[in-house]
């Protein structure tokens, strides 16, 4: 078996595309939630907010034969990449073109204004918007393609694309593939382009925060006062190498991955199951070959509709002084982006030993486990492992788990 290590790290996000930024907001308890007033004509739509990034500009230097091909979310993911590679130093590298490394990426959709021609075709018998590049900035797995095509990787491509897990799992898989000896190299996150439909979506469930008048205060996790959750929009990746390749070119290591889990419920498309969240814990600590008690700190997912359920499974494995807290509580639910941007804030707070709290916490869900949940303010902990868990629609489950490099 391979070890695996991260040399590369990067996120784009409506607090910041840099560590420092998001810390920076994190520290004065500023969220990247807002009105969309632009909302206010889909009059059947009850919530208006979301978590946009209303700074992100295309690089001058990305050429309009790359960009026909890439929706909103596919150059949200080719961003995020880019500078990955670039913390990583592998941004010029030839070896990332000679099948060394692959990507492992996923959306919960493909863009939606092409969804939308392709409706128009079926609604109207018109084919206005429609070209030659539509289907592919569409496509589920049009981040993995974006990014493959674009750095010119020729290795293994994973689509990931399981709503909220499509991140995580991309990490995750990209993991085993290195571990297992397929390649040294691979990119590997997720991503989300904000649209109204996926906020219809949760609001069809009765599951989106209605404080419309007040942004900031929601979403509002593990909190008796929550009313549910907001959507938000971001990309996050990792360069994920094997650590024999990492060492011998001198690469920075910011940690090591050691474990993942994930399984399925097998009951229910929307309802959450404790038993099954527990055993994908399970399954990233036997990977791990630790204990539960070696883990310091878990990084919630926190929906409206599980995070009760994830909480009592993350208590009945860890015990009442585990510490958790949860970054969406700042961003919204990023979906196919969140399982990456959550890895990479797992591993900075980790490096750092400074641990952001759940945004607008105030009194605790006494449904909700029994945990050390971190609010109000920063918490300094020095912890060997740190676990990021997230959980999707279809009953998909996945825990990893990172390791502090010495």
């Amino acid at each position: 078996m391979k070890r695996v290590v991260v040399t590369g790290m990067a996120g784009i996000t409506s607090l910041g595309s840099d560590w420092a930024s998001i810390e920076a907001n994190f520290v004065v308890g500023r969220s990247g939630i807002r009105r969309m007033d632009e909302w206010d004509r889909f009059a059947e739509l009850n919530t208006r907010l979301a978590g946009p990034i209303d700074d992100f500009v295309v690089p001058a230097h990305w050429t309009r034969k790359q960009l026909r091909s890439m929706g909103r979310v596919s150059r949200l993911a080719v961003g995020a990449a880019e500078q990955a590679l670039q913390d990583a130093g592998l941004l010029d590298n030839p070896i990332i073109r000679d099948g060394r490394m692959g990507v492992a990426c996923g959306s919960s959709t493909g863009s939606t204004d092409e969804i939308m021609a392709f409706g128009n075709m079926l609604l109207n018998s018109v084919a206005d918007g429609l070209n030659a590049n539509s289907y592919v900035r569409m496509m589920p797995h049009t981040t993995a393609a974006n990014i493959s095509i674009f750095f010119g990787l020729t290795g293994r491509l994973i689509p990931t694309s399981s709503a909220c897990t499509s991140g995580s799992q991309g990490i995750g898989y990209a993991y085993e593939a290195i571990k297992f000896g397929r390649l040294p190299l691979m990119l590997a996150g997720g991503a989300e382009e904000l649209c109204p439909t996926e906020a219809m979506v949760f609001d069809a469930l009765y599951a989106t925060s209605l404080k419309n008048d007040a942004p900031h205060t929601s979403p509002r996790p593990y909190d008796s006062g929550r009313d549910g959750l907001v959507i938000g929009e971001g990309s996050g990746m990792l360069v994920l190498e094997e650590l024999e390749h990492a060492l011998a070119r001198g690469a920075h290591i910011h940690a090591e991955i050691v474990g993942f889990g994930s399984n399925a419920d097998g009951q229910h498309t929307t309802r959450p199951e404790v038993g099954t969240m527990r055993r994908a814990m399970e399954l990233a600590l036997e990977d791990a070959g630790i204990g539960a008690d070696a883990i310091g700190y878990v990084n919630g997912t926190a929906t409206e509709q599980g995070d009760i359920a994830e909480t009592l499974a993350t208590s009945e494995l860890f015990g009442k002084h585990m510490p958790i807290s949860s970054q969406k509580s700042f961003f919204g639910h990023t979906l196919g982006a969140c399982g990456a941007l959550e890895s990479w804030f797992s591993i900075e707070m980790m490096n750092r030993d400074r641990y952001a709290p759940t945004l607008n916490l105030d009194k605790v869900d006494p449904r909700c486990g029994e945990l050390d949940y971190l609010r109000d303010e920063f918490r300094v902990m020095h912890n060997d492992y740190v676990m990021n868990n997230n959980f999707a629609f279809g009953g998909v489950n996945t825990s990893l788990i990172f390791r502090r490099w010495a």
